[in-house]
């Protein structure tokens, strides 16, 4: 189901002022809040929809994404990343991503249902309506580069003094989590299923790119001059170095979007863009010659020559 206008949820304009946003969303959120209304399903939709939209716009940054590229520049386009983790089914039935507390961990439940899981906690299954003793699951951590967690990669592992080779699959996240049947404990006297081995994923920060869900940002600086006339810059994307043109008059926190060079977000390979935000410089120690320009520069416009 496609995402209603941000602007649209808050009842504002798009030229609205971030007061008139803050306002808004007060309004709005004192009327849904789940407390004013407990168990109304669609109070509840109402209120996390406005959060999400008073989110998105108190943000300059995320607000400049939006403005200029819906929902995709902010990672909530329909059908991709964002929205419900679950797809719309039942988060205990056959697994799928859970956000806790700020953090996201898989579940692959194989199929089980909710009894399976209690009884992973406490050392037993329910295999054919019968709860059978099974081994103990281990945890452990593997560490991904920000690529490696972008496309996807093969790490080996060492359980216990058994090497696993774990594959990774494209776009996984810091805090998510993989599950390996039967890789965990030995089964105990009497049991005939051996427990699970679930590797948690940490990725580490790079130094130039940041992600949001399916989004890759970046920042790039360019002098006022360049700012003012247009040129072209070198882009660094996971996908090695782009040229990108700067149009004339640009603006800093301009941002620009990079189709397609983001994070896999779906099993066919698409993937969400790359934007990029615009930081103009302005000089701080500047000669003789560049102020005595810049008088000239100043002068012309006051004297309307320049727009």
């Amino acid at each position: 189901m496609a995402k209603r206008d941000y602007y649209e949820v808050l009842g504002v304009s798009k030229n609205a002022s971030d007061d008139e946003i803050k306002k808004a969303y007060r309004k709005l959120a004192v009327k849904y809040h789940p407390d004013k209304n407990p168990g109304d399903k669609e109070a509840e939709a109402k209120f996390k929809e406005v959060s999400e939209a008073h989110e998105v716009l108190s943000d300059k940054q995320k607000r400049a994404r939006y403005d200029q590229f819906g929902h995709a520049g902010v990672g909530g386009a329909s059908g991709g990343f964002g929205g419900n983790p679950f797809g719309g089914g039942n988060p205990f039935g056959q697994g799928g991503n859970f956000n806790f507390n700020g953090q996201t961990f898989n579940f692959d439940f194989g199929g089980g249902g909710f009894e399976d899981i209690i009884g992973s906690l406490f050392g037993f299954g329910n295999m054919g309506g019968r709860r059978t003793r099974r081994g103990a699951d281990y945890r452990t951590t593997v560490t991904l580069s920000f690529e490696e967690a972008i496309f996807g990669t093969t790490k080996k592992i060492s359980v216990n003094g058994e090497e696993i080779k774990v594959k990774i699959p494209a776009g996984i996240d810091d805090g998510m989590s993989i599950r390996l049947r039967g890789r965990g404990g030995e089964a105990p006297e009497g049991g005939t299923e051996k427990g699970d081995l679930y590797v948690q994923v940490k990725v580490k920060s790079h130094r130039h790119l940041t992600r949001e869900g399916a989004i890759i940002l970046s920042e790039e600086k360019i002098s006022m001059v360049d700012a003012a006339l247009g040129c072209e810059i070198d882009v660094e994307t996971v996908d090695g170095k782009i040229t990108m043109k700067v149009p004339a008059g640009t603006q800093s926190g301009t941002p620009f979007k990079l189709s397609g060079h983001g994070v896999p977000f779906r099993a066919d390979g698409d993937r969400g863009p790359h934007i990029v935000t615009i930081i103009v410089e302005t000089p701080k120690n500047l000669s003789r010659k560049q102020k005595e320009l810049l008088e000239e520069f100043r002068k012309a416009k006051k004297r309307g020559i320049f727009g």
